[in-house]
Order: structure tokens, then sequence, then C-alpha cells
């Protein structure tokens, strides 16, 4: 497969199971690899990650679930529980991090461009995210990338022993495909792209 079809592979699946097509092994050197080779703002490599399987993955989201209801009325409930649920059907999650002393380190010591660290520093997050989710597109595995940061963050720095200079930036739950993405609809390039010579 190109890289180019791999792209167009690469979709949001909501409808997960828990059976892998690989070992959990391969999943942890797919991510190992994934982390090592993302570039980062001055090689900073400030990433960080956690794989969940088994009960750690169902933890995760009973934890986002608890604290979801304490923000969604119970009448409006149902739908939000079945896509939490829908995330905990899968095999496991990804946790992406990035490790803020990392990135303070770089404001401290390279004053010029100080306000742009904390930009790079997502950006680079947002690489390594994508990079996962294409290599796990490539093996027949689907993904979604979610964004319960504020409302999970605490409880799951003291559920994993995370350390509380780790920023969390996104969830990725992961599994087979049980249903596919649909059509994508795709704004008009030419109010997108431009080109000047």
């Amino acid at each position: 497969m190109s890289f180019a079809d791999l792209l167009e592979k690469r979709r949001t699946i909501y409808g997960l199971g828990n059976q892998l097509p690989v070992s959990e092994s391969e999943i942890e050197s797919i991510v190992k690899h994934a982390l090592k080779h993302t570039p980062s703002a001055f090689n900073s490599q400030s990433a960080r990650v956690v794989v969940l399987f088994g009960d750690a993955h169902d933890k995760l989201w009973e934890i986002t679930m608890e604290n979801l209801r304490k923000y969604v009325p119970t009448e409006r409930f149902a739908p939000t529980e079945s896509k939490i649920n829908g995330f905990a059907g899968g095999a496991g999650t990804v946790l992406f991090f990035e490790d803020q002393s990392v990135v303070e380190y770089l404001m401290d010591n390279f004053a010029l461009y100080a306000k742009n660290f904390p930009i790079w520093s997502e950006q680079s997050s947002g690489m390594l995210q994508h990079v996962v989710w294409l290599r796990l597109a490539e093996i027949n595995i689907g993904a979604s990338l979610q964004h319960y940061n504020e409302v999970i963050e605490a409880d799951v720095g003291s559920e994993f022993t995370i350390p509380t200079n780790w920023k969390l930036i996104a969830q990725m739950p992961f599994g087979n495909i049980v249903n596919p993405a649909g059509e994508k609809d795709f704004k008009p390039l030419d109010t997108r792209f431009k080109v000047r010579r």
C-alpha cells in the first residue's frame, strides 16, 4: 500500500471490537517506533505515551463515564453513554501526553522562541498521533481520536501513576473494525489550496 493510499484508508472508527489481528506486543512496538521517529522542535522529544490494555483500558473509560455524568444531564446522557461504551468496547487505548518540564526548559533556555514552544509541542503531538493512527490503519486496526483531557486528567494521573509534569493531550481507543466509517465529505480544494509563482 502506498503512503497516499494509507492516508485515505485512515478513518475515524467508532465501532470497535476487542479482537486484534496482531499481538499486544506488536502494538507496543508500533507505538514505540512512532514515538522514537516522529519529529519534534529542537529534537526535544517531549512526547510521552501510555498504552492501556485489558483492565487498564476498561478503567480509563469507566473514569471517563463517571466524570461525564457530572456535566451531562441524566435525561440527555444516553448518547454519551453509548459513545463511551463504544470506546470501551475496543481492545486498548493510547494516551498521548506532552512533558511540560521539557517545554518549560526550552522556553527558559531559548527565550527568542519561548512563546512558540507550547505550540510546537502540540504540533509534534499531533504528528505523533497521526503516525500512530496511520500505522494502526495499515494493519486494519480501527481507531479514533478523543479529547476528554480536562474532564479526566486528574483521575487518569492518579489511577495510572502519571508524572504531574505530563500534560494529557489526547486519547486514542483502538480495536478491530466492527462498523466501518461512512462516506467522507471534502470541502473544495480550490478554497483551501493556493500556488503562487
